[in-house]
């Protein structure tokens, strides 16, 4: 079993994949050629680069063409008032006395800096298919959990600003 993937999100990798291979890969083997023109190759800095990242890009194409493969494919609907895909939770955590606010994505686009968590995590797997007013615990692991209040859900479930992850 692969990746839990939505739609949108297997629609980004085969734009990137699209993209590395009809922009990337022929602007990288370019530079390789020129690169292999300037002599040997033994001490050509920029021919080992070249190579490089040529050998980058096509590794990516790769992991991405295999993700697809694998997929797992996911709904980004949910029921109306209750947490799902792309939803924005807003949270209390008494044991912090902390409010905080976090969107729910597929592991693909998780990005804790920018407060995206996946439904991967143990915070995503305990906000899912709760509603406003709810608790939810937050299993961290065997020895460790934790409460959390649910304040508001934005159901928007626009993913057009988030990216996927590199490597």
């Amino acid at each position: 079993m692969g990746e839990r993937l939505t739609r949108s999100d297997i629609e980004k990798i085969e734009a990137e994949i699209k993209d590395r291979k009809l922009r990337v890969r022929p602007e990288l083997i370019a530079a390789l050629k020129e690169a292999r023109a300037h002599g040997d190759l033994s001490e050509n800095f920029e021919y080992h680069a070249a190579k490089r990242e040529k050998n980058q890009n096509e590794s990516r194409i790769r992991y991405l063409e295999n993700m697809i493969k694998r997929a797992e494919i996911v709904s980004d609907e949910s029921d109306s008032g209750t947490v799902g895909m792309n939803n924005t939770v807003t949270i209390y955590i008494p044991e912090d006395d902390e409010t905080e606010t976090y969107k729910i994505v597929t592991s693909i686009r998780g990005n804790s800096l920018k407060n995206r968590i996946s439904i991967e995590s143990p915070l995503g797997k305990a906000l899912l298919g709760k509603s406003v007013g709810d608790t939810a615990t937050v299993k961290v692991n065997d020895d460790y959990s934790y409460d959390v209040e649910i304040v508001s859900i934005d159901e928007s479930t626009d993913d057009a600003d988030d990216e996927i992850k590199r490597f």
